[in-house]
């Protein structure tokens, strides 16, 4: 249909610098939800609707702010249980999906080559359905994250700038990435399940008071600033394939929003990093943290509130 030929660009030239005339990602265990997906009529959707993100935005933000006045005469809600079950159900998600993208990525550079890993894409990708489910569950896992912000409210932790900009700006450009399937979203996709596997589970431990060590804390951090530093080298990379007049799965314009939004992150996370780990409190006016109480941005200890 020539409407699906908008979405897809023709892989011969790409697949021909890559040496390779195919692209066939195979996996040895398949679950019934990932073989019977298929995401064209899903892509097909977002590029018609992905603009009711922007409601969802608007009513997160109303509710957020609206329920951080109304709590402020009534004592916090203390919710460790509740958070423990809520993070390790993300936690084992966000695990699952980024070995799962892992494998996808892993393939790509052994068969294609690096330059493929983030500009190889287009319509026949979409015969991994493995892939796709979890590219679309990804997009789609960006409106229950929502839910964070909601502990951190109720339980009347500090709700930093970093938190709610991380969450409103993922959310939308998920959705307003999917219906083009750009070739970089193989690295975003990827990077940000794992980062999460490991963040989620450092929240269901601290929920249930487990006392974890700082440097894990501290490692975590690192892994999410890496993951921007990664992040806007293949927004340049795609950048510089583009420019020298070769074929890259992603416009223009997707890459200056990523890598502005990927700039940004980096800023405030190595902001949030400095004033945690590296600056005395006293110099920053603020108090420090209790021993054993050494947290992740999310966590909500001290100046740090839950970021995503």
């Amino acid at each position: 249909m020539e409407s699906e030929k908008m979405f897809f660009i023709n892989l011969t030239n790409v697949e021909a610098a890559a040496g390779r005339s195919l692209y066939n990602m195979s996996y040895n265990l398949v679950m019934p939800f990932e073989g019977n997906f298929y995401g064209g009529n899903w892509i097909q959707w977002f590029d018609k609707n992905w603009g009711i993100v922007f409601y969802m935005v608007g009513a997160y933000m109303a509710v957020v702010f609206g329920l951080k006045e109304w709590m402020e005469t009534r004592p916090a809600f203390d919710l460790r249980k509740q958070l423990f079950v809520w993070n390790v159900i993300l936690a084992v998600f966000s695990l699952y999906g980024g070995v799962r993208s892992l494998e996808e990525l892993i393939y790509v550079y052994k068969n294609f080559g690096l330059y493929s890993t983030y500009c190889l894409c287009g319509l026949r990708f979409l015969d991994n359905r493995v892939g796709g489910f979890w590219n679309w569950m990804f997009t789609l896992s960006k409106v229950p994250e929502l839910g964070d912000t909601v502990f951190i409210v109720l339980r009347k932790q500090p709700l930093i700038f970093l938190h709610w900009y991380h969450h409103v700006t993922v959310l939308l450009y998920a959705w307003y990435s999917y219906s083009d399937y750009i070739a970089t979203a193989r690295w975003f996709v990827c990077m940000n399940y794992l980062v999460h596997s490991a963040m989620y589970s450092y929240y269901a431990l601290k929920a249930l008071k487990f006392r974890v060590p700082r440097w894990i804390a501290m490692s975590i951090t690192t892994a999410q600033l890496a993951q921007m530093v990664m992040g806007a080298a293949v927004n340049i990379w795609a950048y510089q394939v583009k420019q020298a007049g070769n074929e890259c799965h992603v416009s223009y314009d997707n890459i200056k929003i990523s890598l502005l939004m990927y700039t940004s992150y980096f800023v405030l996370f190595a902001r949030f990093f400095r004033r945690a780990y590296v600056v005395n409190p006293k110099q920053t006016g603020s108090q420090p943290p209790k021993k054993g109480q050494e947290s992740l941005a999310y966590e909500g200890k001290s100046t740090k509130g839950k970021l995503e």
